[in-house]
């Protein structure tokens, strides 16, 4: 039986690594242990979350992308993520840390299919954005208010129905016709959808999992900073 870890006894290196190592595995009642802490240590918030939480669902993302790892056990993952989250956002509030950027995502209207938005959510706040999920079945009234109230960078939408496909280009054509379509990075997803597909419905990138969403996320922010620099 291998001896019980005692967290105050280890440096702030190895709680870091067991950090990840646990979010890896899926353990939230430890990371919660571990973020507290850490945060008793005099470790910043946004320290927590970048060292512990957000390097570890960037392994997460990776093996997941290379197929060593599966939905359930990012689905684990992103659950242990999300008790550490829960300790770190009103804290981040209150310091103002800097986020990469903003998302409101949801599954289009007619489609109540979600574990792939989940996922994309989980670990696009991961990743150090601010997510507002607007669950299932949204109208482009939905979003429409979603994005007025939230002012996001990036507009989601997912859809695992060959019958509610077509209107991700409803949504698309509503954001043309009200003027804000150039504000907005329009990212979309779900199992049969394809490049083509968002290039016809002119959305600016299709992302076939959760890990090429953060990544697609992150890239498009990098071009919208310099081009706004």
């Amino acid at each position: 039986m291998s001896e019980e870890i005692v967290l105050s006894e280890l440096s702030l290196e190895d709680l870091y690594e067991l950090m990840k190592e646990d979010l890896y595995d899926g353990l939230a009642e430890e990371i919660t242990q571990e973020v507290h802490e850490a945060l008793g240590r005099g470790q910043m918030p946004y320290e927590v979350l970048t060292y512990g939480l957000v390097a570890g669902m960037e392994i997460v993302g990776n093996d997941f992308r290379d197929g060593i790892l599966f939905v359930p056990e990012v689905l684990m993952a992103a659950k242990a993520m999300k008790a550490g989250m829960a300790i770190l956002r009103p804290l981040l509030a209150e310091t103002g840390a800097e986020k990469i950027g903003s998302m409101v995502i949801g599954t289009v209207k007619g489609d109540i299919h979600d574990i792939g938005k989940n996922l994309v959510t989980m670990m696009m706040e991961g990743a150090g954005f601010e997510v507002f999920d607007l669950g299932i079945n949204n109208s482009v009234d939905s979003y429409l208010n979603a994005i007025e109230q939230h002012k996001p960078d990036i507009l989601g939408m997912s859809a695992l129905l060959t019958t509610t496909m077509p209107y991700m280009k409803v949504v698309i054509d509503t954001l043309k016709e009200k003027g804000i379509r150039k504000d907005l990075i329009v990212l979309v997803g779900g199992a049969p959808l394809n490049e083509a597909f968002a290039e016809a419905i002119e959305a600016d990138a299709y992302c076939r999992d959760a890990a090429v969403a953060v990544d697609t996320a992150k890239k498009f922010m990098r071009i919208r900073k310099s081009v706004n620099a």
